[in-house]
């Protein structure tokens, strides 16, 4: 299955040059601030896109997504049919186990934001052992994490659980200087940011099969 990632489109989706895929995945902040419209807007695209399959999660900057996320009713209301909505969730398509989550370490009470610690951790360990495409909005720490300030800022508990587990592939975005792709063990690492820091769209989607 060919697999098409992207994230942190921060309302330039229709800019996006996407490459032919089976499955295209969004690793969250759609929305610059948030707000009900932009994500209708983004979902109203997403949704048209050409893709068999089309998985998305939240980021830091979706706050509507936080605000309706218990819910039910609001969600299933605005997420299309064909558009599968990941949080804290996950979904078997042809046999791969795919497990996605919007939470990333605490920065300044942006949405789905998690002290360091307990608070995370109990969001990790809802991952199955059997995941084999992890997507989270942020990175784990010390992969793909780096800041501009040459800081690494990622999740160490997330990296934790992601060796214990050992998904085949990591997708995230949130961190938009830590774009690329890295191998470590035998998990693919994927930081698939197509904005810069300037929130330029600079980077092109990554393209992987599994």
């Amino acid at each position: 299955m060919k697999i098409v990632a992207i994230s942190d489109t921060h309302r330039k989706h229709q800019k996006l040059a996407l490459l032919e895929g089976d499955m295209l995945i969004h690793a969250g902040d759609v929305s610059s601030m948030g707000h009900e419209s932009e994500i209708r807007e983004f979902l109203n695209w997403f949704s048209k896109t050409d893709f068999t399959y089309k998985i998305l999660i939240a980021g830091n900057h979706d706050f509507y997504f936080e605000k309706i996320s218990h819910n039910a009713k609001v969600l299933e209301e605005l997420i299309p049919a064909n558009v599968i909505y990941l949080n804290d969730s996950g979904v078997e398509i042809e046999g791969i186990h795919i497990w996605g989550s919007p939470i990333q370490p605490w920065f300044y009470n942006w949405a789905f934001n998690r002290y360091r610690g307990e608070d995370i951790k109990k969001h990790w360990n809802k991952i199955p052992q059997n995941t084999d495409i992890l997507i989270t909005h942020g990175p784990a720490y010390g992969i793909l994490d780096k800041t501009t300030r040459n800081e690494n800022v990622g999740c160490e508990d997330l990296l934790e659980k992601i060796k214990e587990v050992k998904p085949k592939f990591h997708i995230c975005g949130h961190i938009h200087e830590a774009y690329g792709h890295i191998k470590q063990s035998n998990t693919e690492f994927i930081n698939a940011s197509v904005l810069d820091e300037n929130y330029n769209l600079r980077n092109e989607p990554v393209v992987f099969e599994i």
